[in-house]
């Protein structure tokens, strides 16, 4: 038997899920496939930066995310290890009402997402369906082969979304080729228990060594640990007074924290990974988020890149369906329209990258003495937040900009620059 549909959309992730609702919501008929079994219900830090509450708030879902389960953070402390602070940013100078970051218990802005899409009756949501092969015809894409459970299921789509990760099957399948670089570091994920009041986030830097730590909802902690890749076994032999410790080391002021670790089952790892890619068009298909353009964390947009991927060509796909142009020509507007902002977050994550993971000692230096000059100038300090916001599509500094934020040059109109509220 085959089946009809306007938009096969290949995994229901952070961006999936969001276009197959967005769709939903105009009426658009679509199927959605995902290889897992039900919803995701493993531990993963969940930060909602300003652009992805924006696209929850157009959903009409960001008002409705359970009180019990968010929390709302508006200052983030970067210090050495140790303790120092060398700078904050606070997200009450963005504009509101999205003027704050948004920390969810783990998956539950997805779910919330994933729930809604099973009540609109032009989207099917199929769990345990692993994405097998295209169709073509005449060299575009009409569609998809899937194995459900036991069976193969053959689909006709006007569109096929790849919305599958990193490892994008569907981009393999479109034989467009990828740059997946995987960074040698990874990240330790844990969630703990607030055995302190704590309201501001903190991030610790150091020697190859980065902490992050998070207020979460229900009196909990997210913990984000730097550790090698392929490390994680080798931690949890170590055992977790080890792992304690070396918390301890890096802020003794959250002991008490750290100490609530009990169990392994409190943490995860996550790989960190980035992609990059000639096109994410092709006649008849379309490349979302991590199959299009996986970045390491450090921009702190992976996921909400993704969200607004999904959000342009939800705008864009309504248009293809009335003139029933499914060309890479037309689709790639989309492409256009996403691509600068991607590509700049991407670079800016490598940056970071380089300063914040290294072990270089003048590097650390100057990593620093950024973060010191940042803290005093509102301009620069601005357009760092702006952008880890992902309301910025440009860079945030130019070559003057570095040249002042390294105390290079100074800055003599920031100030003035500041009170005028130009950015």
């Amino acid at each position: 038997m085959v089946e009809e549909t306007d938009i096969a959309i290949v995994g229901a992730g952070g961006g999936g899920a969001v276009l197959a609702l967005a769709l939903a919501q105009k009426g658009i008929k679509t199927i959605v496939f995902e290889q897992a079994p039900g919803p995701p219900q493993g531990l993963r830090g969940e930060i909602l930066q300003p652009n992805g509450q924006q696209v929850l708030d157009r959903l009409g879902l960001l008002g409705r995310l359970p009180i019990e389960s968010t929390r709302t953070v508006h200052k983030f402390h970067f210090c050495r290890v140790g303790g120092e602070r060398l700078c904050t940013v606070d997200y009450s100078e963005l504009p509101p009402p999205y003027n704050r970051a948004v920390v969810t218990l783990p998956n539950v802005a997805h779910h919330a997402i994933l729930n809604t899409i099973e009540r609109e009756a032009s989207v099917s949501l199929r769990y345990r369906s692993a994405f097998t092969g295209l169709l073509r015809e005449n060299g575009r894409v009409v569609g998809l082969t899937t194995k459900q459970e036991e069976a193969l299921v053959t689909v006709k789509a006007k569109v096929v979304i790849g919305a599958d990760g990193a490892f994008s099957k569907v981009r393999e399948a479109l034989q467009i080729p990828a740059d997946l670089h995987l960074y040698p570091q990874g990240y330790l994920i844990a969630l703990l228990d607030a055995a302190i009041p704590m309201t501001e986030a903190k991030y610790f830097v150091g020697k190859r060594t980065i902490l992050g730590m998070f207020p979460a909802a229900g009196n909990k902690v997210y913990v984000f640990y730097m550790i090698k890749a392929g490390s994680y076994e080798q931690v949890k032999e170590r055992g977790i007074a080890a792992l304690q410790e070396s918390w301890i080391a890096i802020d003794p002021s959250s002991e008490a924290i750290f100490r609530t670790l009990a169990d392994w089952r409190q943490t995860a790892f996550m790989p960190t990974g980035r992609v990059r890619t000639p096109t994410w068009v092709a006649d008849g298909a379309v490349l979302i988020g991590d199959a299009a353009h996986a970045m390491n964390p450090h921009a702190s947009q992976g996921r909400m890149q993704a969200m607004v991927d999904a959000m342009t060509l939800a705008d864009l796909l309504p248009e293809c369906l009335a003139t029933n142009d499914y060309s890479a020509a037309t689709l790639k507007r989309y492409e256009d329209s996403r691509r600068p902002q991607v590509t700049m977050l991407q670079k800016l994550a490598d940056e970071q990258v380089l300063f914040w993971n290294t072990a270089n000692p003048i590097i650390a230096f100057l990593r620093d003495r950024v973060f010191r000059t940042l803290d005093g100038n509102a301009r620069l300090r601005y357009r760092v937040l702006s952008t880890t916001a992902g309301l910025r599509k440009e860079p945030p500094f130019g070559m003057l900009d570095r040249l002042m934020a390294a105390g290079l040059l100074p800055d003599s109109s920031a100030r003035e620059m500041a009170a005028r509220g130009i950015r």
